[in-house]
């Protein structure tokens, strides 16, 4: 994945080079000046979720993960079970094709017609709804796919080396078992990765499905935030 010169060439350019020799990254300058929306992918571990916290804090953006995804929908008279029973899974197989044999992919949501592919679709319809009420921030649930036709769109992907990551969920006090924080690393990756594959019909951390990537322990998530920050308020 491209590590951080590639960050600083892109702001190095903003800052040097008018924008009518580089249009392409006049979005990125402009896109604190109307709404936006910034998604994160991220492998496990590496921060994502963190990085998220601080980028809304920084930007004063509203932001969404899972449970506030989730709330988002019981508002709209959902149960948050609904999204958290399959959050960032594939459907299987069985699942699938009972959906199609019994119909499951009808307009309606009824409780006998929530799919994994459905609940992905009331999920798809709550992010692009958030989206539109202003500037906002995503973490995961192929957020970048859903709004990838948003006009103010940047997403990001955020990475780091197998054992930093293992480090950092000992740190978190989520695992303290080494072949544990291992096994877990490595399932939730799959399951992130097989999830994205499923319903993007693209590859998961690819570099080139993104407007961003970073090698989070090459950089501190906290300066990552900064670099981000003063890029998309053009600084």
């Amino acid at each position: 994945m491209p590590n951080l010169t590639n960050l600083v060439v892109i702001y190095i350019k903003l800052h040097r080079y008018p924008l009518d020799i580089y249009p392409n990254l006049s979005i990125i300058r402009n896109i604190y000046m109307e709404n936006f929306a910034i998604v994160i992918g991220r492998q496990y571990g590496a921060g994502g979720r963190r990085l998220g916290r601080l980028l809304a804090d920084a930007l004063q953006a509203s932001y969404y993960d899972r449970e506030l995804l989730a709330e988002a929908a019981a508002a709209k008279g959902l149960s948050p079970h609904i999204f958290t029973r399959s959050d960032e899974k594939r459907p299987s197989m069985m699942r699938s094709m009972l959906s199609y044999c019994y119909g499951a992919e009808s307009g309606s949501y009824s409780p006998y017609t929530l799919s994994d592919e459905n609940i992905y679709k009331l999920q798809s319809q709550v992010i692009e709804e958030l989206a539109e009420r202003g500037n906002c921030i995503f973490v995961g649930r192929t957020a970048d796919f859903i709004l990838r036709h948003h006009p103010r769109l940047v997403s990001i992907f955020i990475h780091a080396p197998q054992d930093v990551r293992l480090e950092n969920i000992r740190n978190r006090g989520e695992e303290s078992n080494p072949d544990k924080a291992r096994e877990l690393l490595l399932k939730k990756d799959r399951e992130r990765e097989s999830y994205y594959n499923y319903y993007t019909n693209r590859t998961w951390g690819r570099a080139d499905n993104y407007d961003l990537t970073f090698d989070s322990s090459k950089l501190p998530v906290e300066k990552i935030c900064a670099i981000l920050a003063n890029i998309i308020q053009g600084n």
